[in-house]
């Protein structure tokens, strides 16, 4: 994110003014030809730069990601900094060092109830190293984790310090709590879409939850016709919405979402390729909810593309004395957990239906 300012301020500057600085520089020179002789004492007394340095001197801005999960093993928190420097930002992104840092930081987690300290949660360091290709540097990237079992009822403070130059960032957060679902109903009910009538899900908002997020996923087993004993596992997701907030950060809120049943079919229409060398038999279906803390709605708001004639937005953060995002979320795959199986009616419309009958 830090990158980003910087790589836009500069290409900006470049595509919007690519002759400023040399220009201002000739015509500065004929000016001081022409009076030089008329002001010479004065030039000796007085100077006046017109010369825009967009690289300014380097300052350290640290850039900082982390969301907390009470129902993860590991907690993960990104620790890179902002770079600028002459020629394309682009090119200085592929560069380890312009966005990483060559040392190993301080940083830690603060467990806190209200005011008081509960106790201090070292981050250690790890290397991935199968990090996807793009713009920044890959595959290497060193991340900050620990396996700390987080408490729901606390809150986090995160500090991280550079001991070689002093900087010191922080943040705080609180954690996502659970949070009930009512519909669909839990197994032994089973997942019914049917073709244009709705289908209803319901649930309570979480404590400290502010945007809401439903992916359903069809499980389905692909086996070898040429050998049945050949079998793998695979599935397609259907995103239902994930945009849907809660009137405030308290919990309890009932909250409630409908939709068609024709999508499911159509969903996997589209993702799923016709293949006569394996025949499909479908296995489950699993209602994912996924809710994100008030700071990663904030940022979500934010970095949306504009549906508005203004296109600019300006940069969310809640890093004190750097930039970047520090939140939470959760999900209710662990204590919560809704799959189901197909109901006789859907698998009826998926084996014969116009959509799918060819694909199972």
């Amino acid at each position: 994110m830090g990158t980003i300012y910087y790589a836009k301020l500069q290409l900006s500057i470049q595509k919007y003014f690519p002759t400023f600085v040399n220009r201002t520089k000739k015509e500065s020179m004929r000016l001081f030809k022409r009076l030089a002789l008329l002001f010479l004492p004065l030039l000796l007394l007085f100077s006046c730069s017109k010369t825009l340095n967009v690289n300014d001197q380097w300052k350290e801005i640290m850039v900082v990601y982390g969301l907390l999960n009470p129902n993860d093993s590991i907690q993960y928190i990104k620790v890179t900094k902002a770079y600028l420097g002459p020629g394309n930002a682009l090119d200085y992104a592929s560069i380890y060092d312009s966005s990483n840092f060559a040392y190993k930081l301080q940083a830690y987690l603060e467990e806190m109830n209200g005011q008081t300290l509960v106790k201090t949660i070292l981050l250690d360091t790890t290397m991935i190293t199968d990090k996807d290709s793009g713009l920044f540097y890959f595959p290497y990237q060193l991340m900050y984790f620990t396996t700390e079992k987080l408490n729901q009822n606390y809150d986090y403070k995160l500090v991280i310090r550079d001991t070689v130059t002093g900087i010191e960032v922080s943040s705080e957060t609180g954690l996502i709590h659970e949070f009930a679902i009512q519909k669909p109903n839990a197994p032994p009910a089973r997942a019914t879409f049917e073709v244009g009538r709705l289908v209803p899900t319901q649930w309570t908002s979480a404590k400290n939850g502010k945007r809401y997020q439903l992916l359903i996923r069809f499980n389905y087993w692909e086996v070898e016709v040429a050998d049945p004993t050949v079998k793998s596992k695979h599935y397609v997701d259907w995103l239902i919405f994930n945009n849907l907030k809660s009137k405030d950060l308290e919990g309890g809120e009932d909250m409630a979402y409908e939709f068609y049943g024709d999508g499911f079919y159509q969903n996997i229409h589209n993702k799923v390729a016709y293949n006569p060398s394996v025949t499909r038999i479908p296995d489950s279906v699993e209602y994912i909810f996924t809710v994100g803390g008030n700071e990663l709605n904030n940022y979500m708001d934010v970095t949306d593309p504009s549906n508005t004639i203004v296109q600019e937005k300006p940069a969310y953060s809640n890093i004190t004395n750097g930039i970047g995002l520090f939140s939470s979320r959760t999900d209710n795959t662990q204590f919560t957990p809704r799959k189901l199986r197909l109901s006789d009616k859907s698998l009826d419309y998926l084996y014969t239906g116009p959509l799918t009958d060819s694909l199972f």
